[in-house]
């Protein structure tokens, strides 16, 4: 008997730890769910929506009729910004230009804190600095006629996969026939186009399996955090258990195929290098380094960054800028009358006897108002990536601790009805005005906004307008059976939100490609 009443007094000892731990929250921290053992309320974002992580958060605001949603995960508080208001504010305030220090940013680097995307203050600062100073000339940050260039070499290069048939049998994965597969066919133009931002040497055509493999790994590695992603960055220790089953495993193996290929890119450059000839990026930050190193006891430039800075900017164009314009042809295969808008705006603007160029831009309206509201509608990054509170700061009246994980729904905006009136349709004329694309109605933010805005807009969506204006102007696409799609795809929630990958028919349009 008494045996029994002791193992009773224990278990109403842990049944009121549990209790007072599930409700233990930070003086005026936000509303929000439970703090359930060990993941906390991450428990909470699955059940609601495992598949859709920005609707997931949208409901909980909604069911604690809050703009800010403050959760644990595990003993780390976060907070989920779900207003456009407070989204702009949050994105433009230094304090929360902080990163996390997580697994997934770890991991990528032999346990170091390196690269760009998940680095913070000085470091951070420095190194993008000036890899964006040296970058900007090869086309990262303004127009450049050689990335264009070199970008369309390599779609006329896909274009004849596509007239003479594959070459080799990485080709035949990408080309079958009329068909081609999405997101990967269009892979090789802005990976090569990074490689010539970096070298000013675009990779030939024998090569692209190496930016299809480098593809394949991008978006894979953005797809793995969501094999449990979120329990292999509250519980770091479960790799060692489940390294398999929580992510980790193909996350590491997609890193270290993307280190590889840039590993070899960089020792070329440096067993080539020559102080008097500064030939591209690379030779730029080489220089720099070998002078920190001589004047400095301690500098941010190494080799190991170097590789890490590389992917990071390497990885939008491997997989979110292939995934925007999936997204897009996807939603022509739902509404069939968006494609021939475009075919009509095109044909009138360029013709049949040449392929567009950027100088069509402001001439295609339509087109590059598909792309912006295709951005809007299926947003690419819903959460972000994860910002850190630098100090004690407040949101919406909320207190938010230093060093808590701040994330902004962007979703919130770019679906927000006073915004947008219906933001549930597919509608890029709200972005015309007077027959010219008027970007001022433009009120979405798919690059983000503030310092930690993406380094990379530019080159993004002037790659993307050109590969997408090439691409209607050169082919007709269908599904594989001819019939309209009748609704988006599930998405594969991770760093970034995507499509599975699949086939579509094509049909060519003009003497370019016939």
């Amino acid at each position: 008997m008494f045996g029994v009443l002791v193992a009773l007094v224990i278990l109403l000892y842990f049944i009121k730890h549990f209790y007072d731990e599930a409700y233990k929250r930070h003086e005026n921290f936000p509303p929000g769910p439970l703090k359930l053992p060990v993941y906390g309320g991450y428990w909470i974002i699955l059940l609601k929506a495992y598949k859709n992580l920005g609707l997931a958060t949208m409901r909980l605001a909604k069911e604690f009729n809050t703009k800010v949603v403050g959760l644990y995960l595990g003993s780390c508080p976060q907070v989920i910004v779900n207003d456009p208001a407070l989204v702009k504010e949050v994105l433009l305030r230094e304090e929360f230009d902080g990163r996390m220090d997580t697994i997934l940013g770890r991991l990528r680097s032999g346990w170091k804190k390196l690269g760009l995307f998940f680095t913070d203050g000085f470091f951070w600062h420095t190194q993008r600095r000036f890899s964006l100073r040296y970058m900007r000339d090869s086309g990262f940050g303004r127009r450049c006629e050689h990335l264009e260039e070199a970008m369309t070499n390599d779609f006329k290069n896909l274009l004849d996969i596509v007239k003479n048939g594959p070459k080799n049998e990485e080709e035949k994965k990408i080309v079958n026939g009329d068909l081609i597969y999405l997101p990967h066919f269009f892979d090789v133009p802005f990976l090569n186009g990074m490689i010539y931002v970096f070298t000013k040497s675009p990779l030939p055509r024998e090569k692209y399996p190496l930016l299809w493999n480098l593809g394949r790994n991008a978006l894979g590695f953005q797809r793995s955090s969501n094999d449990l992603g979120g329990a292999l960055v509250i519980t770091p220790w479960i790799k060692n258990i489940l390294p398999k089953f929580s992510g980790y495993d193909a996350a590491f193996e997609r890193t270290k195929a993307m280190k590889e290929l840039f590993r070899e890119i960089i020792q070329d450059a440096i067993d080539t290098y020559d102080d008097s000839h500064e030939r591209h990026f690379i030779d730029a930050y080489i220089k720099k380094m070998k002078q920190e190193l001589k004047e400095k006891d301690r500098t941010t430039y190494s080799v190991e960054q170097l590789e890490m800075m590389c992917i990071d900017y390497s990885f939008p164009s491997g997989s979110g800028a292939e995934m925007v314009m999936t997204f897009l042809i996807e939603r022509m295969l739902i509404q069939g009358e968006i494609q021939d808008k475009i075919h009509e705006e095109i044909d009138r603007v360029v013709g049949p006897d040449r392929l567009p160029t950027l100088d069509d831009r402001c001439n295609l309206p339509y087109t590059e108002a598909c792309l912006r509201e295709i951005m809007r509608t299926d947003t690419l990054v819903p959460l972000g990536i994860g910002h850190r509170a630098l100090t004690e700061s407040k949101i919406g009246g909320y207190t938010i601790p230093e060093n808590t994980s701040v994330s902004v729904n962007l979703m919130s905006l770019h679906l927000d009805k006073k915004t947008w009136g219906d933001p549930e349709n597919f509608r890029p004329e709200r972005f015309i005005q007077d027959g010219k694309l008027n970007v001022s109605l433009d009120k979405s933010l798919p690059f983000g906004a503030g310092r930690r805005l993406c380094a990379g807009e530019t080159f993004a969506r002037q790659g993307m307008f050109l590969l997408m204006a090439m691409f209607m102007h050169s082919f007709h696409v269908s599904t594989v059976d001819g019939k309209p799609l009748k609704d988006r795809s599930t998405r594969i929630e991770g760093l970034i939100s995507t499509r599975p990958e699949f086939w579509v028919r094509v049909k060519p349009r003009n003497q370019l490609i016939l």
